[in-house]
């Protein structure tokens, strides 16, 4: 933990240092100016920093050792909330009516004090009758996972994309 900690206050100063930089830039009229006597310190700052983090993350990962258990443990359907709102976009309700649907199910269920998964289909329909009996598969964190599927997403056919195009991407930087 105290690496990942690390690496996110490390992250807010090659932010800054990348932002100083970009606002000195932004600032030049046209082509050289003294002003890019600044330039240097900035960026060669952000760029040390940001290797510094990359050996930090890679001595994060390659040590790094899930715990299925405790990962399971740290789930909460309320994580899913979002996926509550998608659930209503895929009946054809747009998503700035869906969020806010789905902000009314979670302060109900915060109001009873219960978990938000265990809301009836009454109480869901309550809130708004487009939920149908089909929504409550809505609490499997396996299929919320597989649902987001577009690139980037989190269904394991495009995290192992993402693996396959790192370890192209480190095997490149390897050879160069």
């Amino acid at each position: 933990p105290d690496a990942l900690e690390l690496l996110r206050g490390k992250a807010g100063v090659a932010i800054g240092r990348s932002v100083g930089l970009m606002a000195t830039l932004k600032g030049l009229p046209r082509a050289y100016n003294k002003d890019l006597q600044e330039d240097k310190v900035p960026l060669f700052d952000a760029v040390d920093t940001v290797k510094d983090c990359l050996a930090i993350a890679t001595g994060v990962i390659v040590t790094m050792k899930p715990n299925p258990k405790m990962l399971l443990k740290a789930l909460c359907p309320e994580m899913l909330a979002t996926d509550l709102a998608d659930y209503l976009v895929r009946k054809g309700v747009p998503f700035r009516e869906t969020h806010h649907i789905s902000g009314a199910c979670v302060r109900l269920a915060e109001e009873k004090d219960i978990s938000i998964d265990t809301l009836t289909l009454q109480q869901l329909q309550e809130i708004d009758p487009r939920f149908e009996e089909d929504v409550m598969k809505v609490w499997n964190y396996e299929e919320s996972v597989e649902r987001k599927s577009s690139i980037g997403g989190t269904a394991k056919a495009r995290v192992l994309e993402q693996i396959d195009q790192c370890v192209a991407f480190a095997q490149k930087l390897n050879e160069a």
